[in-house]
């Protein structure tokens, strides 16, 4: 899983890392960015303004303008309406962004260097990841991303990186917005023992089966019953054996899978 992704990062960052950019039309803009605004085939109009902290703009002709929570096209499909109103006939109104705010996100959990980035611009989950050196071996399948509080309510999304990087599912790449918050989850591990080929600890995920854990740990050996198995799970802080487990039983964090030697 490790080489995928780091080629499957690489090709987000050099070849796809266009794509953020490309999507623009997802990015709020805010207080900070600079705008450069211009309308077809009346030069007057042309303007470059920095978003003031209420989020408005001032224009010429029509003052200030109440951009909150609009994104390039919607900003665009405004003031064309307004133009509109009374000042020419069928607008054609170009917004882009010439100067991005400086935004921050956090990012925390297991990548190699938690902490506040800088967004510069859209930014995708994986570019901040890569931001923060990349994921740590312990890293898990998930990541949550938590919203900026609007009131008393707080977004949070759960996405799937195992999906992402080894399913090229660039629809959990979300683009991450100013105060957003991250979280890297650890990754699940079992503990595999008895008559096996390589007893050890091993990485698991939702998926994972005792029958899977065994084939992680090299499979049986030629002493190896493989009548029975003896899963011990932490219950309620105590290790306790789970005598209904079978090859099929899903496993979870921290279980011990023992395979027992074959008195036959």
């Amino acid at each position: 899983m490790r080489l995928l992704q780091v080629l499957f990062c690489s090709l987000v960052l050099l070849g796809w890392g266009s794509i953020a950019w490309a999507e623009e039309s997802n990015y709020q803009v805010g207080e900070g960015d600079v705008l450069r605004i211009s309308v077809y085939q009346n030069p007057d109009l042309e303007t470059t303004v920095r978003v003031s902290g209420d989020r408005t703009v001032l224009l010429p002709l029509l003052g200030n303008v109440s951009i909150k929570g609009l994104t390039v096209p919607q900003v665009s499909a405004k003031i064309a309406k307004l133009l509109s109103e009374g000042y020419i006939v069928n607008p054609q109104v170009n917004v882009f962004i010439a100067e991005f705010r400086s935004k921050k996100a956090v990012i925390l959990g297991h990548v190699k260097n938690p902490g506040v980035y800088e967004l510069a611009g859209p930014t995708t989950l994986l570019e901040l990841i890569s931001k923060a050196g990349g994921l740590t071996e312990n890293a898990g399948d998930s990541a949550i991303i938590k919203g900026k509080k609007e009131g008393a309510s707080e977004t949070s999304r759960t996405i799937d990186i195992k999906a992402l990087l080894e399913g090229g599912k660039l629809t959990e790449n979300l683009s991450i917005q100013d105060g957003d918050n991250v979280y890297i989850n650890k990754a699940g591990f079992c503990y595999v023992s008895g008559e096996v080929q390589r007893p050890g600890a091993y990485k698991i995920d939702n998926k994972t089966t005792v029958i899977k854990a065994i084939t992680l740990a090299g499979g049986y050996t030629g002493k190896a019953s493989r009548r029975s198995v003896n899963l011990v799970r932490i219950i309620d802080g105590e290790k306790k054996t789970l005598n209904s487990a079978s090859l099929d039983t899903p496993v979870e964090d921290e279980d011990i899978i023992v395979v027992p030697e074959s008195f036959f």
